[in-house]
C-alpha cells in the first residue's frame, strides 16, 4: 500500500508567532513524502528502508528509540495489531532541514502507509495527534503548525495557545519556492529576535504588531482571491523581517529578483537567514520568475497551487 503527505511552508506570520500574534502556513502539495509497504518472510519484522537519506534502514526490534520506530509503533499499538513482516521504503522530495517540514511528512506517510496495508481506518485528527508526539522527539516544544497543515493538507490560520482554523481560500493562487541553499539555525534567529525585542522593546514591538495586522490582511485577502493586495502584503511582511534582522543578502537576492521579474509579491518563509523564500506569482509569470530566482542564486525552485477548498 502506498500513502503520501506534503510539505508546508509558512505564507505569513513567522517569528511574530512566538509573541502571541497570528500567522499563516499552507502545504505545499507538490513536493512530498511518500511510504510503500511489501511484505516480507515471516519472522522478519518490520523494516523502514529510507531511500536518498542519511539512514538506510532502521529495525522497529532492534531501533526501538528511532523516531520512525517510535512513529510505526505507535501506529500498532493504536489499532492494536501486533509487529508485521513488512517493509516500508520511504522516498521524499522534500528537502531535509529546510522549514519545509520533512520530519512531519516523512511520519505522516509512514504512518498512513502502515494505517492503510493493515485495513486499519485512521482519522486525520488521531493520525494528527500521533505525529504531533513525534514531532516532540524531533523538536522539543513544536507549534503544532507543520504536523496540522500537512496531515490535513490545508491552508491554516494559527494563533499560539489557540485552536487552528482552516482558510478558504477564494482563489487559487501559485507560489514558487526558492531554496537558497543556505543552512541556518531557527532556534539562533529566535534568540537573536528576542534579543532585539529585550533591547528595542517599543521598536520591536510595533514591528511585531504591524506583521499581526498584514496577517488579519491577508486571511480576508485569501479569503476573497485578492491576489495583488496579497503580494503588496508579503512585501510589507519581508520587510518588517529584514528589520527584525532574520534575513540575508542571499534572501534579499532571491526577494528582489522575484519582484523584478514580475512576481505579485515575495518574502521570506519561515526562521530565515537562509533556508527559503516564497514568491506569489500569476501563471504567466512562473517562467520568467522562475530563471530570474535561478539567476540569482536559487539552488532549487518549486512551485505550487494552494487550491480553492
Amino acid at each position: 500500500m502506498d500513502a503520501s503527505a506534503p510539505a508546508k511552508t509558512i505564507l505569513f506570520g513567522e517569528h511574530a508567532v512566538v509573541y502571541g500574534y497570528p500567522g499563516i502556513a499552507t502545504p505545499i502539495s507538490s513536493l512530498r513524502a511518500r511510504a510503500a509497504t511489501r511484505p516480507e518472510t515471516m519472522g522478519s519484522g518490520l523494516r523502514i528502508v529510507l531511500q536518498d537519506m542519511q539512514e538506510q534502514s532502521i529495525r522497529l526490534r532492534e531501533n526501538p528509540e528511532h523516531p520512525l520506530a517510535i512513529a510505526a509503533q505507535l501506529l500498532l499499538d493504536s489499532v492494536s495489531a501486533p509487529e508485521p513482516d513488512w517493509t516500508i521504503t520511504v522516498t521524499s522530495d522534500i528537502p531535509i532541514a529546510s522549514g519545509l517540514g520533512s520530519g512531519a511528512a516523512v511520519t505522516t506517510a509512514l504512518m498512513r502507509a502502515l494505517a492503510s496495508a493493515l485495513g486499519a481506518s485512521l482519522a486525520n485528527e488521531h493520525l494528527n495527534e500521533m505525529v504531533y508526539a513525534v514531532e516532540k522527539i524531533h523538536h522539543g516544544t513544536p507549534s503544532g503548525i507543520d504536523n496540522t497543515v500537512i496531515v490535513f493538507e490545508k491552508p491554516l490560520y494559527f494563533r499560539r495557545g489557540t485552536v487552528m482554523e482552516s482558510i478558504q481560500v477564494g482563489k487559487p493562487i501559485t507560489l514558487l519556492i526558492g531554496d537558497t541553499g543556505v543552512s541556518a539555525s531557527t532556534r539562533v534567529a529566535v534568540s537573536d529576535v528576542r534579543q532585539l525585542f529585550n533591547s528595542q522593546v517599543s521598536a520591536t514591538t510595533q514591528r511585531l504588531e504591524e506583521i499581526g495586522s498584514l496577517v488579519e490582511r491577508s486571511r480576508q485577502l485569501l479569503q476573497v482571491g485578492a491576489v495583488i493586495k496579497l503580494g503588496q502584503c508579503m512585501i510589507q511582511n519581508h520587510q518588517l523581517l529584514q528589520w527584525l534582522t532574520v534575513s540575508s543578502p542571499e534572501l534579499d537576492r532571491l526577494v528582489d529578483a522575484a519582484v523584478t521579474a514580475g512576481a505579485l509579491g515575495a518574502k521570506l518563509s519561515g526562521g530565515g537567514r537562509g533556508g527559503n523564500m516564497i514568491a506569489l506569482v500569476q501563471p504567466d509569470s512562473v517562467q520568467s520568475v522562475r530563471e530570474a530566482l535561478l539567476s540569482a542564486g536559487a539552488v532549487h525552485v518549486f512551485q505550487t497551487k494552494v487550491e480553492t477548498c
